[in-house]
């Protein structure tokens, strides 16, 4: 699920550093204040839908065009980056890959795999899964015109604009990917990347745009850490998420309190 979804479904989390670290880990860097956060445009044709979306989009457009595979057992090829914070070997061999990764040399820890497999659907689907909850999977592939995913291979900086200097139309250039229009897969989209807005959508439309910004009000800091870095990690924000949703020409906004 991806973590905006779970958000809308649960604005307040149970202990979300220890419940919902795939969810928390999203908010790490923001102090209190206004934040711009991911954006996501979708496009239909007859034949074709079209998945546009900035950094934090990226495993949802993944989701999204690998599920709409009919055909589970047909192999493609995956190539692209693993960005993660901790060694990612045991996890990525449970998973059936056998990926080159490499740790940084920077004040930042991190691990970065280079990908370059063949895979199929399902085992595709479980990597997307779960590896969103501590990584960030950048991978491109191409099945066919209808079906296929193209991803930029390292995380832009955070935007550092305010919400009124936005450019939408160049973050959302991060990954695009493009599935084949059917009443299946659009259900399954509208699903997983607005089912908060299901019923504001008519039957003909042409394009969506989802924005989502956050309002950080407060930051609840753990009691029991001292190391500086670790106690960013751990502070639990609580604030609003505020989705505005452009459907053709009408925009409609919903706010979420939330605790993350």
């Amino acid at each position: 699920m991806h973590f905006l979804k779970r958000i809308i479904e649960t604005p307040i989390l149970e202990d979300p550093t220890q419940n919902y670290m795939e969810v928390h880990r999203h908010f790490y860097r923001y102090s209190k204040g206004i934040f711009i956060g991911p954006a996501l445009k979708i496009s239909q044709s007859k034949t074709k839908i079209t998945l546009k979306g900035s950094h934090e989009y990226e495993d949802l457009i993944q989701e999204l065009v690998v599920r709409s595979i009919k055909d589970q057992l047909i192999q493609f090829e995956i190539k692209g980056t693993l960005i993660t914070g901790s060694d990612p070997s045991n996890l990525i061999s449970s998973l059936g890959f056998n990926w080159d990764i490499k740790r940084s040399t920077g004040q930042t820890k991190n691990y970065k795999a280079t990908i370059l497999d063949r895979t199929n659907r399902d085992q595709l689907l479980k990597a997307i899964e779960t590896l969103r909850k501590n990584s960030y999977l950048l991978i491109s592939l191409n099945v066919n015109a209808n079906c296929k995913i193209t991803t930029k291979k390292n995380i832009p900086q955070p935007s550092k604009k305010k919400i009124e200097d936005d450019d939408i139309n160049q973050r959302i250039q991060f990954c695009t990917g493009y599935l084949v229009n059917s009443e299946n897969n659009l259900e399954i989209l509208i699903e997983e990347a607005l089912p908060d807005f299901r019923s504001e959508i008519p039957n003909d439309w042409k394009s969506i745009t989802i924005l989502n910004n956050y309002k950080i009000t407060d930051i609840i800091l753990p009691t029991n850490i001292q190391d500086s870095r670790l106690l960013r990690i751990m502070a639990i924000r609580k604030g609003k998420l505020i989705r505005t949703v452009e459907i053709d020409n009408e925009v409609i906004e919903k706010q979420y309190s939330f605790v993350v």
